[in-house]
């Protein structure tokens, strides 16, 4: 079964519209292409990826099409169209038969209302989305963890993807109300869990042990045909780096089956990604 990692960047400080990438973020205040990426690929034994954006603009979903249609590594890309606009869905019209987008992720969590998730106006966006099958990758922390499960119900014919488990609060251990959340949130059917961002929510110099409450409680929630695998690099790179992390998560894993650590690391992906759209897995 294809290995895929399910979530990762790229970008280039030119762009000038990551207005969360300061000079503060250190270690990933330059620019990250696939070239940067490849090695850790090679070191995982991963043959595709889902290239997720990192800007709120359209521009973004273009640059990175036109990066996605030059490299065989890519399989798919999440983009972003603004969905205040009063003519979203005309534009998710549009957009939608681009090749290889897959998906498309409202940055959530840098929006200032925290009811921007029930708004009326976002009924039309994501119908259309549901019609192109295309996936809404949803980039929240906990507080929006309630909000998303009514737009979920809402709208049982589009397919969610969690992103970073909803953001846990690792550093703190303050992790109650979100394991209640999730639990709910999986009982949508509709809804996967992806297992990433999870080390740049934890304490520095985590440990392993650090994350296992919350990936196994989402396991045990969302179940191995319900998760995927994302790297969230070079995000990652803040905390311990991809090998560090792709090494912890398989250590997380180890109890599965090879069939349940196949599916997270690369089945699960395809099919939700790749497969419901009729893009394919390979592009040999």
């Amino acid at each position: 079964m294809i290995r895929i990692d399910a979530h990762h960047h790229v970008w280039t400080l030119a762009r000038a519209d990551y207005g969360w990438l300061t000079p503060e973020r250190g270690p990933i205040y330059r620019d990250f292409g696939l070239a940067d990426l490849a090695p850790h690929l090679a070191a995982a034994g991963i043959e595709g990826t889902i290239l997720v954006q990192a800007a709120p603009t359209e521009a973004e979903t273009a640059f990175l099409l036109d990066i996605a249609k030059g490299a065989e590594q890519v399989r798919g890309v999440v983009g972003w169209i603004d969905f205040d606009a009063a003519d979203a869905a005309a534009r998710i019209d549009a957009i939608a038969g681009r090749e290889l987008l897959v998906g498309l992720r409202p940055m959530v969590q840098d929006i200032a209302d925290d009811d921007w998730l029930l708004r009326p106006e976002l009924a039309a966006p994501l119908e259309a989305m549901a019609r192109h099958d295309l996936v809404f990758d949803a980039l929240v922390l906990p507080r929006h963890l309630q909000r998303l499960i009514q737009v979920v119900d809402r709208h049982p014919d589009l397919q969610f993807v969690l992103d970073h488990f909803g953001k846990p609060h690792l550093a703190t251990g303050d992790i109650a109300t979100w394991k209640d959340d999730i639990a709910s949130l999986a009982t949508r059917s509709n809804v996967v869990c992806k297992l990433s961002g999870l080390a740049t929510e934890a304490a520095p110099n985590w440990q392993v042990a650090d994350l296992s409450e919350a990936v196994d409680h989402a396991l045990a929630c969302f179940g191995p045909q319900r998760m995927l695998w994302g790297s969230d690099w070079p995000v990652v790179n803040l905390a311990g780096g991809y090998g560090h992390w792709f090494a912890a998560a398989e250590t997380l894993l180890a109890d599965l089956s090879s069939d349940a650590r196949a599916a997270i690391f690369g089945g699960n992906a395809a099919r939700i990604y790749l497969s419901s759209c009729g893009r394919p897995t390979s592009r040999k």
